[in-house]
């Protein structure tokens, strides 16, 4: 084995049971030889070098390219693994300058004008949308889910997670609503039946944008709920509501402010906006880059210190931020599991490779959630300070109101 490699996995690696077979068929243990032992085999000597050099990109494109093959246990797992002992470790200085490069390079992506902004979501939506049928929940939310409790469902937590959305807006009838990245139509939907409400939904998604216009004419919404192909920045009109959810990731650094800008300026002097994204407990730092190669291009996962200023900047006020921490983790394992159920499925339709490249995504994303300090926030904005009731009281009464009229419509279809 590569030297440096089976050095720093030693140093690495303290608990767990990892086996690596190498390119010459020798086998190297590494940890302290507790729990089911993961066991994996680096096919080239080449591989091994790359690894060492830039494990976030090379375990990933080793895996697809089965240069990586797991013997025993998961991708998971050996994830997991990974990540749970280097969880407790410093980094060395010579990888945080490595990281250093490749995050300043990244971010030269992210300057997402609307051509490229365009490119980068026809990348990852318009693709077979079959695709999402496989591991999505019949609504097809592609972001997190909020689970009320332990063993909840994924469609159940999809739905509560809608709720609490709407909770949050604290709509009333009449309202104009603005869904910036409205994906396949859910959420809008969703608004339109809680409240006599008029909502736009604007994606850059050709797919996409078929998809929700269908729905909402087979549910007899299309004078309600409108669904255009549309960037943000090109928008005009005034709303009562705006919400965005999972969309800033693809915003690009360089345009938070302009992001933050045309919300102010879309919102009625009375308005009030709903951001939810994945963000960062940590500072800072570099997309990952086998995610930003191969799943999306351009995307980039904030830390909070960087977005408040700009919407400070903007003349925004911030009137509530709520984290969600395990809510991601648990949505990405039950992408994951489903994912891996159809297979068979997946592999006849997109090819071997692209499932281990997908598997690689929900695999490492749901091991970030965990073990790499990413979170979601959601922040709600609004530009007058009595925007909204005083107290988060009518979050929670609102709340519990859908979820009883949600209730007793379930039992009304059974």
């Amino acid at each position: 084995m590569f030297r440096p490699l089976k050095l720093i996995l030693g140093r690495t690696i303290k608990t767990g049971h990892l086996q690596l077979v190498d390119a010459e068929g020798r086998i190297h243990v590494f940890g302290d030889g507790t729990g089911s032992p993961v066991i994996a085999r680096i096919q080239d000597k080449r591989t091994e070098r790359q690894i060492f050099f830039n494990a976030s990109l090379a375990v990933g494109e080793a895996y697809m390219d089965r240069r990586l093959v797991l013997e025993q246990g998961t991708l998971y797992d050996l994830l997991e693994l990974v990540l749970i002992n280097a969880s407790w470790q410093r980094r060395p200085g010579w990888v945080l300058a490595l990281d250093s490069i490749r995050g300043a390079a990244l971010r030269l992506q992210h300057y997402n004008l609307t051509k490229r902004s365009r490119r980068n979501v026809a990348h990852h939506y318009d693709i077979d949308g079959s695709l999402y049928d496989l591991f999505l929940d019949p609504d097809r939310q592609y972001s997190c889910a909020y689970f009320e409790e332990d063993g909840q469902s994924l469609e159940d937590a999809q739905e509560a997670k809608k709720r609490h959305i709407a909770a949050k807006l604290n709509l009333s009838d009449g309202m104009r609503v603005l869904d910036i990245g409205a994906g396949w139509g859910g959420l809008a939907l969703h608004l339109a039946k809680t409240a006599h409400v008029d909502v736009t939904g604007i994606t850059l998604s050709e797919e996409q944008l078929k998809v929700a216009r269908d729905r909402a004419a087979a549910e007899g919404l299309s004078k309600a709920v409108r669904f255009e192909l549309c960037d943000y920045r090109d928008l005009e009109g005034q709303f009562d509501r705006i919400v965005s959810v999972g969309m800033f990731e693809h915003v690009g650094t360089a345009h938070y402010r302009q992001f933050f800008r045309q919300l102010e300026r879309l919102l009625t002097d009375r308005g009030v906006a709903l951001v939810h994204s994945i963000g960062q407990f940590d500072a800072p730092t570099a997309t990952n880059p086998f995610i930003a190669k191969y799943i999306f291009p351009g995307g980039y996962i904030p830390a909070l210190s960087e977005v408040m200023p700009a919407i400070e900047r903007e003349g925004l006020l911030t009137t509530d931020v709520e984290i969600l921490r395990l809510h991601y983790a648990t949505t990405l394992r039950h992408w994951r599991q489903r994912f891996r159920s159809a297979w068979h499925t997946a592999a006849e339709k997109f090819g071997e490779r692209f499932c281990r490249m997908w598997e690689m995504y929900l695999a490492c994303s749901e091991a970030g959630f965990r073990y790499q300090k990413l979170m979601v926030f959601q922040i709600q904005l609004a530009k007058s300070v009595d925007a909204l009731p005083l107290t988060r009281d009518y979050m929670t009464d609102r709340e519990r109101d859908l979820r009883a009229r949600a209730d007793q419509a379930r039992a009304a279809r059974s």
